[in-house]
């Protein structure tokens, strides 16, 4: 009989991959890959699906998840939000098992130690094994928390990624395409923030008109949550991949930007000279250029990356990858109709 594999319940990053997927997530897997082939992407560690397969387990969790699941009627909305707030509050205000929470706590200090900050500030990140994937649309559905500080917030906040699982939204999502509740799991990235003066996203073919010899990169100042939520209009930059020749510079007024003040992130508008001003250099764009065609050279396909400028570093030690994923679709997009009615449920659940 083979030996039994040993539980894991933290995989640092620079010790995973792709082959980790299970264990770690579409984004964590990712993260990793790009940390081996040195790409510069901010330290951190997973906790991995093993550990949240065992709080699972521990008084009952999962069986009442899954019968509260099953009771939902179908297209039942009212029933679908209750039952999402329902799983959870219950994952929230169970403890996490003390050898884990032990290990999370250990692992965060090591992570402070390395970097030479007492209590370092971490984004606590979601990392599904339905996320990241060529086929299926399951990015941004779970939740992210930005400027975590000290053992027992990251502990909590791994609890609030956890619970995440379960959003309105994920649940809709799950249940319309056909994926099965029990057949999807989460690890959890602590990752070093970084301390952004802008943050966006790159294409490595231009997403529109599906064009594979350019580049797109957009962003916008402070951290990158106001571009991936498509809340502002961020400055566009379009490179040709070949000769890294910028193309397009156009700059957008800029009037949302998520920023640091005191021990929250606000959202607040930048200055005002900001607002109308190209928020990286041409320098910053080009390095942004080739930290990209390197992901894409590795993974053989378009990636979706997201960078973000350390403000507190010299260039090019500042330019950071914080996340690469397939680029799911190019051209005009053709909505399926699982998509369509994600996209409905959603504009219910904000009400």
């Amino acid at each position: 009989m083979p030996p039994k594999k040993k539980i894991q319940n933290i995989i640092w990053f620079k010790n995973c991959s792709s082959k980790d997927f299970p264990q770690v997530g579409g984004k964590n897997a990712n993260l990793g890959e790009m940390f081996q082939l040195g790409l510069r992407v901010p330290p951190g560690f997973a906790v991995t699906t093993q550990a949240f397969d065992t709080f699972l387990n521990r008084g009952r969790v999962r069986n009442t998840i899954g019968r509260t699941l099953s009771q939902i009627p179908p297209e039942d909305i009212p029933a679908l939000e209750g039952a999402g707030r329902q799983i959870r509050d219950l994952i929230e205000s169970t403890p996490i098992p003390g050898k884990i929470s032990k290990e999370i706590r250990e692992a965060y200090q090591k992570l402070s130690d390395l970097c030479g900050v007492p209590d370092l500030p971490v984004a606590v990140r979601s990392s599904a094994t339905s996320e990241d994937l060529k086929t299926a649309s399951f990015a941004g559905q779970h939740e992210s928390y930005l400027w975590v500080r000290g053992q027992e917030d990251v502990v909590q906040h791994v609890l609030k990624c956890w619970a995440s699982l379960f959003t309105d939204r994920a649940i809709a999502y799950r249940n319309q395409i056909g994926w099965p509740h029990d057949k999807v799991t989460i690890s959890v990235g602590v990752q070093k923030m970084v301390n952004a003066k802008c943050a966006g996203v790159m294409f490595t073919i231009d997403p529109v008109m599906g064009d594979e010899n350019k580049i797109v990169v957009e962003g916008n100042w402070g951290l990158g949550e106001s571009v991936v939520k498509g809340e502002v209009s961020p400055d566009h930059f379009l490179v040709d991949k070949q000769s890294s020749e910028i193309l397009e510079k156009s700059v957008s007024p800029k009037l949302v930007c998520y920023q640091l003040e005191g021990n929250k992130v606000v959202c607040a508008p930048p200055s005002t000279e900001k607002q109308n001003e190209l928020c990286v250099s041409d320098d910053e764009l080009l390095e942004i250029v080739r930290l990209g065609r390197i992901s894409e050279a590795h993974y053989r396909a378009p990636q979706d990356l997201e960078w973000a400028i350390d403000v507190d570093l010299p260039f090019p030690e500042n330019v950071f990858l914080v996340q690469t994923r397939p680029v799911t679709s190019t051209g005009k997009p053709k909505q399926s109709n699982a998509d369509i009615i994600i996209d409905m449920m959603s504009s219910l659940f904000r009400r």
